[in-house]
């Protein structure tokens, strides 16, 4: 299911910044998408659990880990924030350039992303959202799917995403951007309220 179109026009952050904060968007080359609504609780367990996990192993780290919403400005070039026309609010990044850092969120392509899937974001996060991450630059995307407990990851080899690999939410997956560092699987999934596929 796609998430439905604010409009037909074509904006950018600045258009972005004068709409109201009640309701959020995520603007890809230019497109506002309406966002989903609040988040199952299974989701915002699981995106917790992995940001948790992650800013624990970072502690003393020059990398950031940072949970939705935040806004990541994607730009093609140098254009001015303002005329940057792909903006999104993934569930969980980390940013080990603090260039890319500024009060408002975070211009330039994070080093890893997690989107946790959702019936509602499936095809927003798999075909819309992959695309712009891969034009981006960003080094590796993870999806997460609490429901079927599977991890699907897409890693940049420079050029593209290559052929994704697939994994069980189960034991422990290392992120290849900071190998030294690994996600476990089983007391997150411990805590998720839903059976697989139930």
């Amino acid at each position: 299911m796609a998430f439905p179109q604010r409009d037909n026009e074509r904006h950018t952050y600045g258009d972005y910044l004068t709409w109201p904060d009640d309701v959020r968007y995520e603007l890809l080359d230019g497109i506002a998408y309406l966002m989903a609504p609040a988040p199952s609780v299974d989701h915002q367990t699981l995106a917790f659990e992995v940001g948790r996990q992650l800013g624990n192993a970072l502690e003393n780290h020059s990398c950031r880990v940072l949970l939705s919403p935040v806004d990541v400005l994607l730009p093609k070039s140098k254009e001015s924030d303002e005329e940057v026309d792909t903006v999104v609010q993934p569930d969980v990044i980390l940013v080990c350039d603090p260039a890319k850092l500024r009060p408002q969120g975070v211009r330039g392509a994070p080093d890893w992303i997690m989107e946790v899937i959702s019936p509602s974001s499936a095809s927003h996060d798999q075909i819309i959202k992959l695309a712009a991450y891969e034009h981006a630059g960003v080094r590796e995307y993870w999806l997460a799917h609490p429901v079927d407990r599977i991890l699907t990851i897409y890693r940049h080899d420079g050029q593209t995403f290559g052929r994704p690999t697939i994994h069980e939410l189960a034991g422990e997956t290392a992120l290849s951007v900071l190998p030294e560092i690994a996600i476990r699987w089983d007391p997150i999934v411990e805590r998720l309220l839903e059976s697989p596929n139930a």
